[in-house]
């Protein structure tokens, strides 16, 4: 009968034992949100302050506070830098759940690239990847807001436009000259065509009396 109630009492204890163990299964469960900055394009070359922001809650939606929250960029390709010049950045939750990545030095590499997340508080764990992008360098920008001279003011089509102008301007004042002087125009105008000389090639025009 001894035998019986001893062999009763260990297995009560026992009992007690397993449940002051605790449970792997009953283990908070913590969620990753990412709240702002998830699918962002970001300028190639630029300097982010606060590019992304998450919030961690528990399994009953409660805002976890006190959570180590880290980041990590890639180590090749599009990607960056945080303001410790390392691709890991490491912060914690505030009372709301939330955490902030607080600054982000883009590279030059356009195309998109992933920032891998990792939540723990205590015995909890959880992880998630979002991403970003870095936008294409508008290479053509500058050239299409400069506009060139026409190109028949370059070079020695520069020197003909002046002088057909030039000889415009001596035969209209030919042609003034004469009916100023009461003769015949055509023939002023003529004698005048006959007598002016433009010389085309070097920058210089010599144009005769009329």
């Amino acid at each position: 009968m001894k035998h019986i109630l001893f062999a009763a009492a260990l297995l009560v204890a026992c009992a007690h034992l397993a449940r002051a163990v605790v449970d792997p299964t009953q283990v908070a469960v913590l969620h990753i949100q990412v709240t702002e900055g998830e699918g962002a394009v970001n300028t190639a070359g630029a300097h982010n302050a606060r590019p992304l922001t998450v919030e961690v809650t528990d399994e009953t939606g409660k805002p976890v506070e006190g959570a180590s929250v880290s980041f990590h960029l890639p180590e090749d390709g599009a990607s960056g830098t945080f303001g410790s010049g390392l691709r890991t950045d490491v912060t914690s939750t505030d009372s709301s759940g939330r955490a902030n990545l607080h600054t982000m030095l883009l590279n030059r590499i356009p195309g998109r690239f992933t920032i891998r997340i990792v939540v723990s508080k205590e015995q909890a764990r959880a992880g998630m990847v979002t991403f970003q992008y870095i936008a294409e360098p508008k290479n053509g920008a500058a050239a299409s807001s400069t506009k060139s001279a026409p190109s028949f003011l370059h070079g020695p089509l520069k020197w003909v436009a002046i002088a057909v102008l030039a000889g415009g301007a001596v035969a209209a004042g030919a042609l003034l000259a004469g009916k100023s002087g009461g003769g015949s125009a055509s023939s002023t105008s003529s004698s005048t065509t006959s007598t002016s000389t433009i010389s085309i090639g070097a920058p210089s025009i010599t144009v005769g009396k009329p």
